[in-house]
């Protein structure tokens, strides 16, 4: 079976910075110095043993400031999708070394809704709920900020506070979908302010996913369960490509059956997917032969 390897994909520049942040606190503590990570640095669990295995502890728990409670001392890292101003300065009151590992996209992001904000805007914010980087967005002004998900939701939004308006977004969506949103936004709200945050990185690998997908019967995507920015991929590529997509975490995920009749496959990888992980599955899906 031929196997098209999609290009770009695997680690962005927010991710490869986060880890090597990580990485170099591990290896500065002293032998009792407790680091650990406030959440998951990056949605995948190899990064995250890797981490561990260099003295990078995790607390798992979704919600950062009940996470924070679960640190006592040392140094606590903020992930790379952003933090709450709240959690930041509670870190600091309790004595804590703090060290940002936030992306600079996200980072952009929350300097855009301060100055947003500062100069008298509601911002509505696209995002995802319960996922990390729009908790620490929303925490920047939550009287100020109201989170959307979908055009349902953009048809019934009524802007509580009678202020101009502004739209951004999480820096990891589907870029079709924040798209579509947005312009229903502007279709209610002819005058708001249109700020499309959508990373670099993640437009590039959803368009050369939906490109790729010309080519192929289907698409093999290497990431987390818990990536954002690998489920975007699955999805762009089975609504914008119209292929079969499936998400793996490893090349033990992998079934044969999937690929019945088919002859050539593409494979890309989610942001935060380590290069080797995306190596394996390459090779187990070139030792397939083709299934009649």
């Amino acid at each position: 079976m031929d196997v098209v390897r999609i290009t770009p994909r695997g680690y962005c520049h927010g991710v490869v910075e986060a880890i090597r942040i990580a990485k170099r606190e591990g290896a500065a503590r002293s032998e009792n110095e407790k680091v650990t990570m406030l959440g998951y640095l990056v949605h995948n669990e190899h990064v995250t043993r890797e981490l561990e295995e260099s003295g990078v502890a995790l607390v798992a728990e979704t919600d950062r400031m009940k996470a924070l409670d679960q640190v006592a001392e040392g140094t606590v890292i903020f992930t790379a999708h952003g933090i709450s101003p709240a959690v930041v300065e509670a870190a600091k009151a309790r004595g804590l070394n703090v060290v940002d590992a936030t992306c600079s996209d996200v980072t952009r992001t929350h300097d855009l809704v301060r100055e947003l904000v500062d100069s008298g805007h509601h911002v509505i914010y696209i995002g995802k709920r319960g996922h990390p980087e729009p908790a620490g967005v929303l925490g920047i002004a939550p009287e100020h900020t109201t989170l959307i998900e979908s055009i349902a939701e953009a048809d019934l939004i009524q802007p509580p506070d009678g202020r101009p308006l502004a739209v951004t977004c999480q820096t990891t969506l589907s870029m079709w979908d924040t798209q579509a949103i947005i312009e229903r936004l502007v279709e209610r709200f002819p005058s708001i302010e249109v700020h499309n945050e959508i990373c670099r990185a993640t437009q590039e690998r959803q368009e050369a996913a939906v490109l790729a997908a010309d080519d192929v019967e289907c698409v093999v995507v290497v990431g987390s369960a818990r990536s954002s920015n690998s489920q975007r991929l699955v999805q762009v590529v089975r609504e914008k490509g119209h292929r079969p997509a499936y998400l793996v975490d490893t090349a033990d995920d992998i079934d044969p059956l999937w690929f019945k009749g088919m002859h050539r496959v593409g494979v890309t990888s989610g942001a935060s997917t380590p290069t080797q992980i995306t190596r394996a599955v390459i090779t187990a899906l070139e030792g397939m032969a083709d299934t009649p």
